[in-house]
């Protein structure tokens, strides 16, 4: 007795003092707790992702666009087509018009709210548009850009931010319904619901029902481990009550909705309702129907055993608790639940969150925004990049690569094909399409921007422009040599250039030199003109590093990047005015306040109207020169460009433009060995296999100030009155043209002006 006693008594004697040091280390505990709960709640809780957009799609009245070319955004965008539109995310198609209820978006420059849009469309083209919001016409409405990809950062962690204001109510009820009946009731814990989801468990005798609030889990979500273990439970209680007792409902359950964890994506985490809208059904969370929305909240429990994608019979029967819980607490009525339970899953498999994010693409993005943003905390605190990416041009230049290659390679087993392709608005810079090879997925090397290859004939239009710049000495008839010519090097080795048909013409018309791509004649052009003056006009097109000048630079024995090549061709197809490649046209923080606007400044770098002459050049290139195949595919649609092939073969390269893009390829090998390819076979073959699935737009270009049609004799380039027998009839600068003689080379008669008695009565 004494034994059981003296211990007794002491616990006595010290009761009150053990309780007060208790208690004092609780509250030491809870105000560590508390600090650690402040500094993430009221700070940044979450790393955010940068997002990155694609170029919007803008529709004009009277634009050049098909039903199916606005279609295929439509559904790259994930809208749904209904037979009667009544939410953003909709259209349907009622005769020829086209009815489009257009999300609303935080564009780069501006907020712009939902739009019901009607689109007429007529022949291929973009009659009207109505805005039902004024009840009339407008000259001009876009679609929100999609969403290409998000840049993550080491915390390997995806969410989409979304405030309460962003997130259904519906949503919120099935939630709470389904997880914490209570949530607005208790203060972070809920003895009842524990002891409810003991009793249930026993009788089981397994882990059927949890009892954990909401607001536990988000304590656990954010600061504990997931390990089974009595501290951490007790950990968990006390941060749930210090987070309901320092904050508002509102914040506890926004900040669990943005939290909670919901599915993985490779190596990434998918957090948020927000971005599992997207990763599932390739939406916005407010488009989400019923049956969805039950989807998302029942993968709350297991977002490995409820998986749509893997588990989909699992996921339906979770749904289906979920909605039955709306029922039976009337949330829902009985038309309600019946439809929901028998809608299928409508997950998306391939929706845009679940592809590859074009890595060549990126890499070119990547560089842009360490120059712009050169702070790292601010590259990754959820930015939102607006970029001049178009998906549909991307998946082009993609297949058409693969498809191309492959059918190449069949024949050249021994040597390994690859490719580059860069496509660019060329009236923005904006480059629409990169790949740097024929690993789509690959984040290595990119041709693209860092292979350095001799560019061929691709260099000759600098040649040209260098002459036509001079519009009183050369026109597109002026003749030029093609006689034989021996060039003594540095090194004392001489250097005797040759036409690819080995042939020589004695002379031939500026004209036909460029667009059946002679070279003699082009060598002496340019060393006529000057090599420095050639090197001039290359720089004032847009290639900034420094290289030698000598004669075989004027046929291309010149390296270049696939992206260098394309800033010239930009600078040529925009008629002189140069504007910079990018990738990148506007930058904004993650509640869009914008940061960043690319300043465009476009450049006169060379004379309008040559470089309008080298285009209608260009042009005959695909109609009768080294490209005329592209007329043979394509007879209805008028393109420009350039083949290039070089030395035995080993570089095969186009570049192409229709009024839209300009695009430049490469193909060759790694190694650089022989292909056998020329710029027609290799290069341009791709090109026309991309050109067949974007809708190419005839290559049109209005005649520059000064520019008109002339007439000359093509044997010696003179100017000649309109109708001589096998006249040459171009484009010329008409100011600096001397005055035209007859057929017979005599100046033409004077016609003396008729007295008015004369005119009335002849004579």
């Amino acid at each position: 007795m004494k034994l059981i006693s003296a211990p007794f008594r002491w616990f006595k004697k010290y009761f009150w003092k053990l309780t007060a040091v208790f208690l004092v280390a609780l509250f030491a505990y809870g105000f560590y707790l508390d600090a650690q709960i402040k500094t993430r709640f009221d700070g940044n809780k979450w790393v955010v992702p940068a997002q990155l957009f694609a170029r919007p799609l803008t529709l004009q009245q009277g634009q050049e666009i098909n039903r199916d070319e606005i279609l295929q955004e439509l559904s790259l965008l994930g809208y749904r087509q209904v037979s009667q539109i009544r939410q953003p995310g909709e259209y349907t198609l009622q005769g020829g018009e086209l009815r489009v209820f257009r999300r609303a978006f935080a564009f780069a420059d501006g907020f712009e709210s939902a739009r019901q849009l009607r689109l007429k469309l007529q022949n291929d083209r973009l009659v009207s548009i109505y805005d039902n919001a004024v009840t009339s016409q407008v000259n001009e409405a876009r679609l929100e850009p999609m969403m290409v990809t998000r840049i993550i950062t080491q915390s390997r962690e995806d969410r989409i931010l979304l405030t309460l204001e962003d997130i259904p109510t519906s949503l919120i009820e099935t939630l709470i319904m389904t997880e914490d009946r209570d949530f607005y009731h208790h203060h972070g814990v809920a003895p009842l619901a524990i002891l409810r989801a003991l009793v249930a468990n026993i009788k089981a005798g397994r882990t059927v029902q949890g009892g954990s609030t909401l607001t536990q889990q988000l304590a656990k979500n954010l600061f504990l481990t997931r390990e089974r273990s009595l501290i951490r439970k007790i950990n968990e209680a006390i941060m749930a009550v210090i987070i309901d007792l320092r904050y508002s409902k509102d914040e506890i359950i926004e900040t669990y909705l943005n939290e909670v964890f919901l599915g993985q994506r490779g190596d990434l985490a998918i957090h948020g309702f927000g971005l599992a809208s997207y990763y599932y059904f390739n939406r916005p969370l407010e488009e989400l129907n019923l049956a969805e929305q039950a989807t998302l909240v029942g993968m709350v429990k297991g977002p490995s055993a409820y998986n749509p994608f893997r588990h989909p019979q699992n996921t339906r029967k979770r749904r289906d608790v979920v909605l039955r819980t709306l029922f039976e607490q009337d949330i829902i009525d009985k038309e309600m639940y019946t439809d929901a339970v028998e809608s299928p899953l409508n997950a998306v498999d391939k929706g845009i969150l679940s592809q590859h994010k074009y890595p060549a693409f990126m890499q070119q993005v990547n560089r842009e925004l360490r120059q712009v943003l050169p702070a790292k905390d601010l590259r990754e605190s959820g930015i939102k990049i607006f970029s001049t990416l178009d998906p549909h041009i991307q998946r082009a230049a993609e297949q058409a690569t693969e498809k191309t290659l492959t059918a190449l390679q069949s024949s050249r087993d021994t040597v390994a094909l690859n490719a580059a392709i860069i496509a660019s608005d060329f009236r923005t810079g904006g480059i629409r399409a990169l790949v740097g090879g024929k690993e789509f997925d690959y984040q290595g090397f990119n041709r693209v921007l860092d292979a350095r290859r001799p560019v061929g004939s691709l260099i000759k239009p600098a040649v040209y422009l260098t002459a036509l710049e001079q519009p009183a000495v050369y026109t597109l008839a002026t003749p030029i040599e093609d006689k034989p010519i021996r060039l003594k090097s540095s090194y004392g080795k001489y250097w005797e250039p040759q036409n690819v048909d080995k042939q020589f013409r004695g002379s031939v018309p500026l004209l036909t030199a460029l667009s059946h791509s002679l070279n003699v004649p082009t060598v002496k052009l340019g060393m006529t003109l000057g090599l420095e003056n050639v090197a001039d006009t290359i720089e004032r097109l847009g290639v900034k590093e420094k290289f030698d000048t000598y004669p075989a630079m004027t046929l291309g024995a010149l390296n270049l990047s696939p992206r260098q090549v394309n800033q010239m061709y930009q600078t040529i197809a925009n008629v002189g005015i140069r504007q910079e490649l990018h990738s990148i046209s506007a930058i904004s923080t993650h509640d869009d306040i914008p940061i960043w606007y690319r300043m465009n400044v476009p450049e006169q770098r060379v004379d309008k109207a040559a470089a309008y002459l080298v285009n209608y050049a260009l042009h005959k290139v695909t109609r009768e020169g080294t490209g005329k195949r592209l007329k043979q595919v394509f007879p209805r649609v008028n393109f420009a460009g350039k083949t290039g092939t070089t030395d035995d073969y080993r570089d095969s390269w186009f570049s192409g433009m229709d009024n839209q893009l300009a695009t430049t390829i490469w193909v060759g090998n790694d190694d650089n060995l022989e292909t056998g390819l020329t710029g027609s076979a290799g290069a341009m073959s791709i090109f026309i296999n991309m050109q067949r699935d974007i809708y190419p737009k005839s290559f049109n270009q209005a005649f520059p100030e000064g520019i008109g049609i002339a007439h000359f004799a093509p044997e010696d380039g003179s100017r000649k009155v309109p109708g001589c027998a096998n006249g040459l009839s171009v484009p010329a600068y008409l100011p600096a043209l001397p005055g035209a003689t007859t057929c017979d080379g005599k100046p033409p008669q004077e016609t003396k002006e008729k007295s008015l008695w004369e005119r009335l009565f002849g004579s």
